[in-house]
């Protein structure tokens, strides 16, 4: 019998069906495949998990991160099956099983018999694929401390350890106050992205003066350019660019690149041309200019 989709004209509904045996795509991996159809908004997935798959073993190294990262609404058809979450909870679950698990968590097969598996959840699209990497533009603020092993020297390390302590928690309180996402602590610097380059540069004018009222003098780069957006980090050549025109300032200055001065023109800053630098890595020179706040604001 030939199966064709069916239209209910009363209502305008469409009876869609599609199988296994044809899929949209089939996915091998070690100790597995993976097969799913596109079906209205979703796709459904079936995946067959040898024993001894596990993907911490088998997927780990090609899906970039340490735990996997997707939620998965399974259906368990065959076999048993063990997940581990973050925080170190072991959840095992046998046939005819409905599990949500959320983001976070190892699995594995037990036992010697194969895993049959449904997912509905609708990403198993992404299964066994490194996590989508998300590209956007943002205004990126990097700053670091001047001469932070000759103070920490002069200081002691206890007496360091302290100050340092309260560096972070002026960074982060103007992080807030600006809305500032914090991506990384370098020790003694941060990265953060910002939507906005006036809010970038604000930040980054604050904290420069409130950490020198704690005796710490900081340098600071913002810059704007398009970067891949991770979980916990973010990646691309204007990354690397915003570390080099930090490095460009000098003790409590602000350095902005050509970019981020044109998207806050007319912000309330006053911006003094520093001329075109060629930073190590970058192919082109970029015209950096030192940031201050206009005497009227």
């Amino acid at each position: 019998m030939t199966r064709t989709p069916l239209e209910d004209g009363s209502r305008g509904w469409v009876v869609r069906w599609k199988t296994f045996d044809r899929p949209d795509e089939t996915r091998h991996f070690a100790n597995g495949i993976g097969v799913y159809v596109d079906i209205g908004s979703l796709a459904i997935g079936r995946a067959v998990l040898e024993p001894g798959w596990r993907w911490s073993t088998d997927l780990k190294t090609s899906v970039e991160t340490e735990l996997c990262e997707l939620h998965h609404l399974h259906v368990l058809v065959a076999g048993r099956m063990a997940f581990r979450m973050a925080d170190g909870a072991v959840h095992e679950f046998a046939p005819n099983d409905v599990m949500d698990i959320p983001p976070g968590h190892d699995a594995w097969v037990i036992g010697r018999d194969p895993v049959v598996l449904l997912d509905v959840s609708g990403n198993i699209s992404d299964f066994g694929l490194p996590i989508s990497r998300a590209r956007a533009v943002a205004t990126m603020l990097m700053t670091d401390i001047v001469g932070s092993t000759t103070t920490a020297s002069r200081l002691g390390d206890a007496v360091w350890k302290q100050r340092l302590a309260e560096h972070n928690s002026v960074i982060r309180r103007q992080l807030e106050r600006f809305h500032g996402r914090e991506i990384v602590t370098t020790g003694d610097g941060f990265l953060a992205i910002f939507d906005s380059s006036e809010a970038a540069l604000l930040c980054a004018l604050a904290a420069a003066d409130a950490t020198r009222e704690l005796g710490i003098e900081i340098r600071a780069g913002v810059h704007t350019g398009e970067i891949e957006i991770l979980p916990d980090d973010v990646r691309g050549i204007a990354v690397h660019a915003t570390a080099r025109i930090m490095a460009a300032a000098r003790p409590t200055e602000v350095i902005a690149s050509a970019v981020t001065r044109a998207l806050a023109e007319g912000s309330g800053f006053e911006f003094e041309d520093r001329g075109s630098h060629e930073l190590k890595g970058l192919e082109k020179p970029i015209v950096l200019f030192a940031v201050s706040r206009l005497a009227n604001k």
